[in-house]
């Protein structure tokens, strides 16, 4: 009888060894002097930062859902780690955290070290754009799990807020101004939907799209919005009173997820112009302008809730830091139990 392997049953220990020697590179590039040690022990250790009297961790996790199953289809597998990044960063920021360190699961059948290597690139980049250390991870091969030149992931953030500046969305009141920060397309969110319209309409992913191919548009990276914002949060302490981060849900969902029972965030819908691939997802695929505030972003990928006498202050800080900035409604007193946004 022959002697089993490991590599037998679909694992192979060399392959692994090989994707983190790999990344050890791109990891080193995110390290916050907070982080004590490297990649690779059972364990990754960070200590908070003495610059905070009363720290609150703030956590969350994503994923990259369906828009994986194009990056398989299209070989494009170089901006879902940033995507990754960003679903949790982003999300922890609206409560006021400074994102701290990042861990990552990558799960596959069989481990292409090539195609590992470059999507935990795309999660070291991310961490860069966020200042957030990428500090472990797991690369799991599971043999007969996924589908071969398949694989999935999921992210994990842990940030802190001074538990004094919280922003917990309490204050907000009728006559507060709505901003809206451009997003870089649909990020990474209603892809199932995104993937029904290709199917149906077929384009050329290599042809020209508004200057660039197709392919690149669909797939461009979740904007990160941390560092723009923190700069904002710092230089005018107090004056933000709620931020949504844009995802699953659009505009109509996620914003009253911010607003106190009381209020209704009155959206203008002409104050911005939908992006051309919005445009293209809404005539291809026949979607209703409702159901596209309820499914994508529609070309505003977060919100943040200023007073109105603080609003051009706050605009004006978040164009110098590289934002596009949009003032896309009021917020206005709710009448009875109806939705708290309303898209006019």
């Amino acid at each position: 009888m022959s002697s089993l392997t490991y590599r037998d049953a679909g694992v192979d220990i060399d392959a692994g060894d090989a994707l983190v020697d790999r990344i050890k590179p791109f990891a080193k590039r995110t390290m916050r002097p907070e982080v004590l040690g490297g990649i690779g022990g059972f364990g990754a250790l960070f200590e908070i930062s003495k610059k905070y009297k009363e720290p609150v961790l703030v956590s969350g996790t994503d994923g990259v859902g369906t828009k994986l199953k194009l990056a398989f289809h299209l070989n494009k597998h170089d901006t879902v780690g940033q995507d990754l990044v960003a679903m949790s960063v982003n999300d922890i920021l609206v409560q006021g955290a400074e994102p701290l360190f990042f861990l990552d699961y990558f799960a596959c059948g069989r481990l292409d070290v090539d195609t590992a290597a470059t999507v935990i690139k795309g999660i070291a980049e991310g961490c860069e754009l966020s200042g957030c250390a990428l500090i472990g991870g797991e690369t799991a091969e599971m043999p007969s799990m996924y589908p071969d030149g398949e694989y999935d992931l999921a992210g994990f953030a842990v940030g802190a807020v001074e538990k004094s500046e919280i922003i917990t969305g309490r204050e907000i009141v009728p006559g507060d101004v709505v901003l809206g920060l451009a997003s870089s397309g649909a990020h990474s969110n209603g892809y199932s939907l995104i993937r029904k319209i290709i199917e149906r309409a077929n384009p050329d992913m290599s042809a020209d799209f508004h200057g660039r191919p197709f392919r690149d548009v669909v797939m461009a990276p979740t904007r990160i919005y941390v560092k723009s914002l923190l700069n904002l949060l710092r230089s005018k302490p107090g004056v933000v009173k709620g931020m949504a981060h844009i995802t699953g849900g659009g505009l109509t969902e996620n914003v009253p997820r911010v607003l106190p029972e009381n209020v209704v965030a009155e959206i203008d819908a002409k104050s911005w112009t939908l992006p051309p691939l919005f445009q293209w997802l809404q005539k291809e695929g026949n979607v209703e302008s409702a159901e596209m505030h309820r499914v994508f972003n529609c070309g505003i990928g977060m919100v943040v809730i200023v007073p109105a006498a603080e609003a051009k202050a706050a605009s004006d800080l978040l164009l110098q830091a590289g934002e596009t900035v949009f003032e896309i409604g009021r917020i206005v007193a709710r009448v009875g139990d109806e939705h708290q946004t309303r898209v006019v």
